[in-house]
């Protein structure tokens, strides 16, 4: 078993069974997301009308929200299908970046994660000083 200090607590690898309770509940995830998407596909109307402008502009907005939603599930999708092949690989819980055990609190609050808390913190650190600079910079062009 491998395991790594992480503040109080350590952590260690996941065992087989802990492994096969998160295949499962990605495999619910997946199909739970497939289905939405099926259900979004068989519900639409080809070419809604209705005699109102402000109703039809409703109901364009309707269509373009549900679409970013699905847009947004897709991107989902494709993280647990990242996350299946994982475990199939044998690295599910192994961080993509570090390498060390991805925490199993982690795991239960964000199953498809692929970095432990350590390295996503830092990543997000990063994206916010590169957002700060672009700002800076559009700033500065003004």
């Amino acid at each position: 078993m491998t395991t790594k200090e992480s503040g109080d607590e350590l952590e260690r690898r996941l065992t087989p069974e802990e492994v096969a309770e998160f295949k499962e509940l990605l495999s619910q995830k997946r199909k739970s997301l497939l289905e939405q998407a099926k259900d979004t596909l068989e519900s639409q109307d080809p070419e809604v009308r209705v005699p109102d402008d402000v109703d039809q502009a409703s109901v364009e907005y309707d269509k373009s929200f549900e679409y970013r939603l699905r847009d947004r599930e897709k991107y989902l999708l494709r993280k647990i299908e990242k996350a299946l092949q994982r475990i199939e690989d044998g690295e599910y819980d192994l961080c993509e970046s570090c390498g060390n055990p991805i925490g199993k609190k982690r795991l239960l609050a964000r199953p498809e994660t692929t970095y432990c808390i350590i390295c996503k913190e830092e990543q997000e650190r990063e994206e916010k000083m590169f957002q700060k600079k672009r700002q800076m910079r559009a700033t500065l062009e003004f």
